[in-house]
């Protein structure tokens, strides 16, 4: 089983769309689908009914974005990084191929 690019609480860069450029945290991965859900990424706005729990109105959530559109960021070099396998402490971890750090 090949180690996961991207998993929760990782800071990534959004390579292509209109988000291109930021970056934020993932508050969810899905690999299945191949989605993850970034936090004050691709924002949409719905319209919610209002309840005992919530006041109602619009509100603005996140939603997937496809794994094939995120990279995981490099705070040393500021840009992102691709990942490769190697070993930290004696076990396999995911290095920064840019700055040869572990994630």
């Amino acid at each position: 089983m090949a180690i996961a690019r991207i998993k929760k609480n990782d800071t990534v860069i959004v390579t292509c769309g209109v988000d291109a450029g930021k970056t934020g945290t993932v508050l969810k991965v899905d690999p299945k689908k191949g989605v993850a859900v970034v936090g004050g990424l691709n924002m949409h706005t719905k319209a919610m009914r209002r309840t005992e729990k919530t006041p109602g109105g619009l509100v603005k959530i996140e939603l997937p974005i496809r794994l094939s559109k995120l990279m995981p960021y490099d705070a040393d070099k500021k840009c992102g990084t691709r990942v490769k396998t190697g070993e930290k402490d004696g076990k396999k971890a995911r290095v920064s191929v840019k700055s040869g750090k572990a994630l």
